[in-house]
Parts: structure tokens; sequence; C-alpha cells
């Protein structure tokens, strides 16, 4: 097995079906585009093991509390890790995770993005260690996020042949 799948599993974690969208819609974009050696991931939300939005929903500081967040961080993790497994076939030729955009729909008093998107952050230095995991980030709210969802994620890559 390979060495991330095989941290995932002894983390008791595992990747989600692809997302389930809405019927009759249809996105114009690809979850994970590779050029030479990047890949530049979309914005994914955090998906339940089925592909469907994970719940809850909502801003969070009014629907959603920051703790559930920073677990909806670490499931957007998990939903990117998923498409990089599709287009990439092995999340072992990841060579480093080089930048990440973190946006948190919240309450118009609420301000502690770092903290939420830490989920994410957390999650992919556990699993590929300080020196492939460390990234430089972005975490800022926003007034409303697609279908509600309270965190989307973007990445930017380093990949080997």
């Amino acid at each position: 097995m390979a060495e991330i799948e095989a941290r995932l599993q002894e983390m008791g974690l595992q990747l989600p079906a692809p997302i389930k969208l809405p019927p009759g819609m249809v996105l114009s974009f690809p979850w994970v585009h590779v050029r030479g050696d990047r890949a530049f991931v979309s914005g994914h939300g955090p998906l339940a093991p089925d592909g469907s939005l994970a719940q809850p929903l909502g801003r969070v500081g009014q629907d959603v509390t920051p703790e559930e967040a920073y677990s909806a961080a670490k499931l957007t993790g998990l939903a990117i890790l998923a498409s990089l497994k599709a287009e990439l076939g092995d999340l072992d030729r990841i060579a480093a995770w080089l930048r990440v955009f973190g946006m948190v729909n919240t309450a118009a008093d609420f301000s502690g993005y770092p903290m939420v998107i830490n989920g994410f952050t957390d999650l992919i230095i556990s699993l590929f260690g300080p020196e492939r995991g460390r990234h430089a980030r972005s975490a800022v709210g926003m007034a409303g996020l697609p279908f509600n969802i309270p965190v989307e994620i973007e990445a930017e890559i380093l990949i080997r042949p």
C-alpha cells in the first residue's frame, strides 16, 4: 500500500466518493489541473464519505461553530486528496504542498479564519510530514460560499512524474 494511503488508514480516515452535484449542474472546470510538475487544485468543500455535502452548512460563528468549521476544513482536505488521487493515480506523487488558499463562510463578527483553516493544515502536515506538508497559506472570510458550505479551499502542489 502507498505511504500516504497507509497513513490515512492508520488515522482511521477515508477519502470520500466524488462530489454529488445537484441535478442539472455542470461544472466547466477540472477539480485538478496538471501543468508540468504542478497540480492546481480548484476550490473544494467538505464532503461526507458518500460524496454528498458534509453537514452542517452555513456561516461560521452563526450556524456553524468554529470547532465544526475546523472539522469541515479537515473534510475538505480529504476531498482534495480524493481528487488528487483520481487525477494523479497515487498520492505519493505529491512532492510538496506549495500554497493553500482557505475561504471561510463567515458571520460578520467572526474573524477566526486561521484557526478554521488549521483543520486542513493540521491534516496535511500529519499525513505528509513537515517537509512535504508545510505550505504558504492564506485564510480569509467570505460573505458566502457555493451551496452555503462553511469552508472552501484551493491549493497548488509540486508533483513527481
